[in-house]
């Protein structure tokens, strides 16, 4: 473990001579990068410097060398990998007194923290999905303190913000996407985008999970604050599969990323808007209590209700019904369960807290277990 750091698994896909999808690395992310504290630092899985993100390559952009919030036009995915704090407060660097805004690149920061627990306050340019994994973190903005547990997820809509993981320590997952403050460093939100709620009507399957989702953002220069905290509010059946649902979290349809309030009235479900990203939560119940009963107009139906009907490439030879390409790059994190990644030339099982990096490859996700599995997915244009 380097560092002391726990190490993460991570699956790449790519294509063969022949356009078949396949694995090119699997095992722990080599993008390690420990601080002088032990089990203190963060891991990369994947860096992109452009968007739409290229899809070919053979060097891995998870080693790339990276900046903090990741590289402009482009972003990053990581995990962070917080301590809880130390009984022995002389073994814990002091923590810096709050201060005026400092900028640093597009960072600015106004202290509070900064030691190996606890965070400063501070603002980034960018649209962050923040992912809970393991552990407990509060989330301190300025108008309150919320406490994240595993699988709640938090988009940081450009927000001041600090975390706090004292109580237990952390591992937390980051997709950064590069954003635009239209009035400079201030990156206060744009525009009165009503803020969707759950529809009552919609009621979510035996053994579906509610995904919370919460929505930072500032209303005002300098100053934080709480959009929404509750439900999904988007959330896609499939009624030939009882217990799937697809909560979506949010969209991003611009690069660089727009600072607003809402963006789930935008209709991209499976596949995201030029140059943007989708973020939804899956729950994939067992294989085994629908996959005898599923035909083509069922797989076409729910192509069909994600907005996607040309993405299923099911097939009388296909090795899962629900078969899928599209041009995207796909980030996904095993939250709860195991499921099986198929793809064209062989199949590989993925456990919770483990990561996947698809490159556009066709696929399908098989839950061969007797439980829900539940998959993070974060789908970027590509090219």
């Amino acid at each position: 473990m380097a560092g002391g750091m726990t190490p993460i698994r991570r699956v790449v896909t790519g294509l063969d001579e022949n356009g078949r999808s396949k694995v090119v690395w699997d095992g722990p992310s080599p993008g390690v990068h420990p601080t002088q504290l032990p089990g203190r630092g963060h891991t990369d899985f994947w860096v992109w410097r452009e968007t739409p993100a290229p899809l070919a390559g053979a060097e891995d952009a998870g080693t790339w060398p990276d900046e903090f919030p990741g590289p402009p036009g482009g972003g990053h995915l990581r995990v962070v990998h917080w301590l809880a704090k130390d009984a022995d407060e002389s073994r814990m660097p002091p923590i810096v007194p709050p201060h005026p805004p400092e900028p640093h690149g597009r960072t600015w920061d106004r202290g509070g923290g900064n030691n190996f627990y606890r965070s400063a306050m501070h603002k980034t340019q960018s649209v962050d999905y923040g992912i809970m994994l393991k552990g407990e973190r509060s989330l301190v903005l300025d108008d309150g303190e919320l406490v994240m547990k595993p699988g709640d997820v938090v988009v940081q809509v450009g927000a001041w913000h600090l975390w706090d993981s004292a109580r237990e320590g952390c591992l937390m997952a980051f997709d950064m996407i590069s954003a635009e403050f239209v009035d400079g460093p201030a990156g206060t939100a744009q525009g009165d985008d009503k803020v969707m709620r759950p529809d009552p009507n919609v009621k979510l399957p035996p053994g579906v999970k509610p995904a919370r989702r919460i929505v930072t953002i500032d209303r005002e220069p300098g100053k934080s604050s709480l959009v929404s905290d509750g439900p999904a509010p988007d959330v896609i059946l499939d009624p030939a599969r009882p217990g799937f649902a697809a909560q979506r979290m949010w969209v991003v349809d611009s690069a660089p990323a727009k600072i607003v309030f809402e963006t789930l009235h935008l209709p991209h479900r499976l596949v995201p808007p030029a140059n943007g990203s989708v973020l939804t939560i899956y729950t994939f119940p067992p294989d085994a209590a629908w996959k005898s009963k599923v035909g083509s107009d069922d797989v076409a139906a729910y192509f069909k209700s994600m907005g996607a009907p040309s993405a299923s490439t099911y097939g009388a030879q296909a090795p899962h019904p629900y078969m899928q390409k599209t041009r995207t790059i796909d980030f996904a994190i095993v939250l709860e369960g195991e499921i099986v990644l198929v793809l064209d030339t062989q199949e590989v099982t993925v456990k919770a807290g483990e990561f996947v990096v698809n490159r556009g490859g066709n696929h399908a996700w098989s839950n061969r277990s007797n439980a829900p599995a539940v998959v993070a997915i974060a789908t970027h244009d590509a090219k």
